[in-house]
C-alpha cells in the first residue's frame, strides 16, 4: 500500500495544476480533469502503473491510454509531476506552438502514447496494445507482466465502438487490458442518464464477459488496491467503474454539467486554488 496521504497531496496539487493551466489557457476541459485526478494520481504515484520519464519509449513500460482525451491537464499535470517535461510547461496549454495541446498528441509530448481526443476510440487502441503488448505465442518472460490501462468517461461509453472493442478484449482473454471508468454522472449536455442511459456500467461490463468492480474514485486506498488487483487478474480483462464527482475539489465547479468545457476566469482561479490549499492544509 503507498503512502496514502502522500498520493492524495499529488493529487491536490494536480487539482491546483489543472485549475491554473486551464485559466491560463482560457479554455479547456475542468470538470473531468478534476474528477479523474485521484485515479490518475494513484496510477502514476501509487506503484501501479512501470514508467521511466527518462525514458519514455522503455519497452517493459506499461501503458496508459487517455480514452476521454478532452481531460488531457489531468494527464498533463502527472506527467509534469513524474518528470518527463517541467512544469513550466504547463502555463503553455493549448498555446500556438505549444507541446500541450487541448487533446494528447503522441507526437508532441513526452509520456503520451496515444493521440486521443475523438471519444469511443481509446479501448479500441488498448485491446490492440494489448494483443500487440502480449507478444504472441512464445512471448519473452519479461514482456508477459506489461499492462495496458485505459481511462474512459461515462459519456464516451455511450459510443457503440467501445462496446465493440469490449467484446474484443474478452474474446481475445486480454489479461493485461484494465479499463477504468470516471463514472461522475455528466457529459457536456448534462446528466449521462438524460442524455443517453447507459443503465449500470459494470453489470454491461460483466455481460461482455469483463471483470467489472466498482469502488469510491476518490478512495486513493481503494483505487490502489483495485488497480494491483485488476493487474494481476490475468484470466481475463477488466474495468474498474470509478464513481467520482465532476469537478472534484472545487466547491462552485463540484456536480456542475457547465464546467465540462468552460475556463474559470481570473477571480475564479484565485478562489479555487484557495480551496484546494485549505484542503492541503486539513489533510496534512
Amino acid at each position: 500500500m503507498p503512502d496514502v496521504r502522500a498520493v492524495e497531496a499529488v493529487a491536490t496539487s494536480m487539482r491546483k495544476d489543472i485549475v491554473e493551466m486551464i485559466g491560463e489557457a482560457g479554455s479547456g476541459h475542468p470538470g473531468g480533469s478534476l474528477s479523474a485526478a485521484d485515479i490518475v494520481a494513484t496510477l502514476y504515484f501509487g506503484g501501479t502503473l512501470k514508467y521511466d520519464s527518462a525514458r519514455p519509449g522503455w519497452p517493459e513500460r506499461d501503458r496508459f491510454i487517455l480514452s476521454k482525451g478532452h481531460a488531457a491537464p489531468v494527464l498533463y499535470a502527472a506527467l509534469a509531476e513524474a518528470g518527463y517535461f517541467g512544469r513550466d510547461h504547463l502555463k503553455t496549454l493549448r498555446k500556438l506552438g505549444s507541446m500541450l495541446q487541448g487533446h494528447p498528441d503522441s507526437k508532441k509530448t513526452p509520456g503520451v502514447e496515444v493521440s486521443t481526443g475523438s471519444l469511443g476510440q481509446g479501448l479500441s487502441v488498448a485491446a490492440g496494445l494489448a494483443v500487440g503488448l502480449r507478444g504472441g505465442e512464445h512471448p519473452e518472460p519479461t514482456h508477459e507482466d506489461r499492462t495496458v490501462f485505459c481511462l474512459l468517461g461515462d459519456g464516451e461509453i455511450q459510443e457503440g465502438q467501445v462496446w465493440e472493442a469490449a467484446m474484443f478484449a474478452a474474446h481475445e482473454s486480454l489479461g493485461n487490458l484494465v479499463a477504468i471508468v470516471d463514472h461522475n454522472g455528466l457529459q457536456i449536455d448534462g446528466a449521462c442518464t438524460e442524455v443517453m442511459c447507459v443503465g449500470s456500467v459494470a453489470a454491461k461490463f460483466s455481460a461482455f464477459d469483463w471483470h467489472a468492480v466498482e469502488i469510491d474514485g476518490h478512495d486513493v486506498g481503494a483505487i490502489h488496491d483495485a488497480l494491483q488487483a485488476a493487474k494481476a487478474h490475468r484470466q481475463g480483462p477488466t474495468v474498474i467503474v470509478a464513481h467520482t464527482i465532476k469537478g472534484k475539489g472545487v466547491s462552485f465547479m463540484e456536480g456542475e454539467a457547465g464546467w465540462h468545457g468552460k475556463a474559470p476566469s481570473a477571480e475564479q482561479v484565485e478562489i479555487a486554488l484557495a480551496e484546494l490549499t485549505a484542503a492541503e492544509g486539513s489533510a496534512g
